[in-house]
């Protein structure tokens, strides 16, 4: 049975300033696709801006980032939001690279929760990459698996919440998804988005595969690339110390932010000035 108990310059965000940056929330499409960089700056400068690249995490899919999408656009930035398999960090990396390798020019990439763990493996040896930006996320060194470092620090409820089923893998071996109850979703995963949009996204979240919580990384991107961090204080599915410790480990540039582990949705505002801020910096 899965048991998951529970320095860069910091910002904090909590109250009426993470209310100010709120809004956008789950359902409906991502606006992705394939893109290039080459968006032009706003006021005519002909100056190429990076793509974009969002790989969201358990319990979720790509529509969790319409919000950071709209503004990211909005900005004259190009975005690709990745459907991520969701079935170990190796194999989801191997996939995310095919994705990176078929984009042209400088990139930024941008993890979710477990999807932390899937950038750290993608990105390494990537010259495009140039920043790396994680949100309520995993930063694995190698050796470490994310219900590891979930454990390190108590604090998580999950276990309590999960509702695994019994799978038949495509090799024919067994296997367990795990999906979050859907009446355990909002308080859970979504505490601080609305009611009905968090029951939306509860029907529509994407399992992960247990296993892929509890195979080790073999490769760390963020020890050579530069980091940005978002630590979520009112998490539940990862505790805020776990994610300081791992942001901290990195060397990240760290906002903290009084929200639950669907920041992307509840503050696409606080997310977007992150992702900017990553892609402004290395420039």
């Amino acid at each position: 049975m899965l048991n998951i108990k529970g320095a860069g310059k910091r910002r904090v965000l909590t109250g009426a300033a993470a209310a100010v940056v709120a809004g956008a929330a789950f359902g409906g499409f991502a606006l992705a696709g394939t893109a290039s960089a080459g968006a032009i700056d706003k006021g005519g400068k002909d100056e190429p801006k990076p793509t974009v690249v969002l790989e969201h995490g358990a319990f979720a899919d790509s529509s969790s980032w319409n919000g950071v999408i709209s503004r990211l656009r909005a900005d004259g930035y190009p975005v690709v939001a990745a459907a991520n398999p969701l079935r170990g960090p190796h194999s989801d990396a191997t996939a995310l690279r095919g994705l990176l390798d078929h984009i042209k020019g400088p990139k930024i990439l941008v993890g979710h929760s477990y999807g932390g763990s899937v950038i750290s493996e993608a990105a390494a040896n990537d010259p495009d990459v140039k920043a790396l930006v994680y949100v309520a996320a995993f930063l694995p060194a190698p050796g470490e698996t994310a219900l590891e470092l979930t454990n390190k620090y108590p604090g998580s409820t999950l276990p309590d919440a999960l509702d695994p089923v019994p799978v038949t893998n495509p090799d024919g071996t067994q296997g367990t998804d795990l999906y979050i109850q859907q009446d355990k979703f909002r308080h859970q995963f979504a505490a601080d988005v609305p009611r009905n949009k968090a029951a939306l996204a509860a029907a529509g979240q994407r399992p992960i595969a247990q296993a892929a919580l509890e195979e080790k990384a073999t490769v760390a991107a963020w020890r050579t690339i530069p980091s940005w961090d978002i630590v979520t204080t009112q998490d539940l599915n990862i505790p805020a110390a776990a994610q300081r410790f791992m942001a901290k480990r990195a060397n990240a540039h760290i906002t903290e932010v009084a929200a639950s582990h669907s920041v992307a949705v509840s503050h696409p505002g606080v997310v977007t000035r992150v992702v900017e801020e990553a892609a402004s910096a290395t420039r």
